[in-house]
């Protein structure tokens, strides 16, 4: 009986946990905790990085580096993420949305002239 009971707990819990995360996806990704120092090497592994408030649903302010399928969340405070921020974002600003201009050719031009 015992056994029993342990199994519907188990499956009462893991049910319930999917149907929270679905009816409140951002309330279960916040950050509890922050790093306050960062390994030298992680910053330039970095994929993409999200910016917590200390607002809505999660209390602490934070800056969530993604590597992968892992998650790090450190101090928005540290120097050297700051600075990185600042120029990951000038990067992502100032990112062409189209490819090469197209230039006449020379041969255009005298093409063109000759006309």
């Amino acid at each position: 009986m015992d056994v029993n009971l342990v199994t519907v707990l188990a499956l009462l819990t893991v049910a319930v946990s999917q149907t929270s995360e679905t009816l409140f996806p951002g309330a279960f990704n916040c950050c509890t905790k922050i790093s306050d120092e960062i390994p030298k090497g992680i910053l330039p592994r970095v994929e993409r990085f999200e910016i917590q408030k200390a607002d809505g649903l999660c209390h602490l302010e934070a800056v969530i580096l993604y590597i992968g399928d892992r998650k790090f969340c450190v101090s928005p405070q540290i120097k050297r993420v700051k600075k990185w921020m600042k120029k990951k974002k000038h990067k992502i600003a100032g990112k062409k949305t189209h490819g090469r201009k197209q230039r006449r050719s020379k041969n255009n031009k005298k093409s063109e002239k000759q006309q």
